[in-house]
């Protein structure tokens, strides 16, 4: 998966998913734009991030 793949299956701009998950906005911009390869480790822990821990709050929030 992408960096730009896994943005948009947060719905977040850029400006709000670097924020949030403490990203330079210029490496996230340069990542998306295929200037420079995210680094694996980083998709890795961002995917597993944003599927996992995230969706299991979005779901607990939703039953609350």
């Amino acid at each position: 998966m992408t960096i730009k793949e896994l943005r948009t299956i947060t719905g977040l701009s850029q400006s709000k998913f670097a924020l949030k998950y403490h990203i330079n906005l210029t490496n996230l911009h340069n990542w998306e734009q295929g200037v420079y390869r995210t680094p694996e480790t980083t998709l890795y822990l961002l995917e597993r991030l944003i599927t996992e821990v995230d969706y299991k709050e979005e779901l607990d929030a939703q039953r609350h």
